[in-house]
């Protein structure tokens, strides 16, 4: 409607809303006389019988159209945004579900898109993913995949151990193993951090698990690390194998900061494990 102001300065009271309509559509007056009879400016009648006629009001108005929801439909808000409208996905279930083997972000974008065909696209997809996982945790994240990876340490601390049968005591190096995906814990007591006790944890670590992962995340630890300019592992961990070991991935010397993987879950399994055997000191 031309020369019409759809936000008077002061709305009225619904009440006196109720009024404008019913003098205007019931009693026929003229916008200069129904603004003089109620005391509001004739462009605010115009105004208010504008927006009753927009939104298909008419008087008598309809039964059980209270204060509330004739304002809603005389003043509507704002049209949401095209992106607002749009389904968001469930970010953490992205992240469950890219922890499974071969699930990949273009495969949950795609059955995304199948469940919703206006939603977003893939590169909003990423972006929006990897700015929920930066919101998520001030801490340095890794996503796992199930039986991917397995991250094995021997524990800084050592722990005695009494054996039955002579008594004598004798200081335990504590072997830890934590699957990444599942933070399966796997631990042993070693006589020692020779590459024979590291290999024999490992034999047992396999055997437990029923089966070897993709890869495994050791520390630099001497026994397993024979250069750690560029650290790769020891050739007896391939030594008469029936089949090829897992590929091993080791930390690098003098780190810019604490390890996510290859020294965490482990020491601090290890440290949780030390724990429950506090009471007496042995185990």
């Amino acid at each position: 409607m031309k020369g019409v102001c759809l936000m008077p300065t002061e709305r009225l009271s619904m009440r006196r809303i109720r009024d404008v309509l019913r003098l205007k559509f019931e009693a026929g007056l003229s916008d200069r006389t129904l603004a003089a009879a109620v005391g509001i400016s004739k462009g605010a009648v115009a105004a208010y019988v504008y927006r009753a006629r927009a939104s298909g009001l008419s008087w008598p108005l309809p039964a059980g159209l209270d204060d509330t929801a004739l304002e809603r439909r005389l003043f509507p808000g704002p049209p949401a945004p095209e992106a607002a409208r749009r389904p968001v996905p469930d970010w953490a279930q992205v992240e469950r579900e890219l922890r499974r083997r071969g699930v990949t972000r273009a495969l949950l974008w795609q059955e995304y898109r199948a469940q919703h065909p206006d939603g977003f696209g893939y590169s909003w997809f990423c972006e929006a993913y990897d700015t929920w996982k930066g919101q998520v945790s001030p801490t340095m994240r890794q996503s796992h995949v199930g039986g991917e990876k397995v991250f094995v340490d021997f524990a800084g601390d050592t722990m005695s151990v009494i054996d039955p049968g002579s008594g004598e005591v004798w200081q335990a190096r504590l072997f830890v193993a934590c699957m990444g995906a599942s933070n399966l814990v796997f631990a042993e007591a070693r006589a020692s951090e020779t590459l024979a006790d590291w290999l024999g944890a490992h034999v047992n670590l396999f055997a437990a698990l029923g089966g070897v992962p993709k890869f495994v995340v050791c520390d630099n630890l001497k026994a397993a690390v024979t250069n750690t300019g560029a650290p790769t592992g020891t050739a007896a961990s391939g030594a008469d194998q029936p089949r090829p070991p897992p590929p091993s991935a080791c930390a690098r010397r003098r780190p810019p900061g604490p390890r996510p993987g290859a020294c965490s879950p482990p020491c601090r399994n290890a440290a949780w494990s030390l724990a429950l055997s506090r009471c007496d000191g042995h185990l």
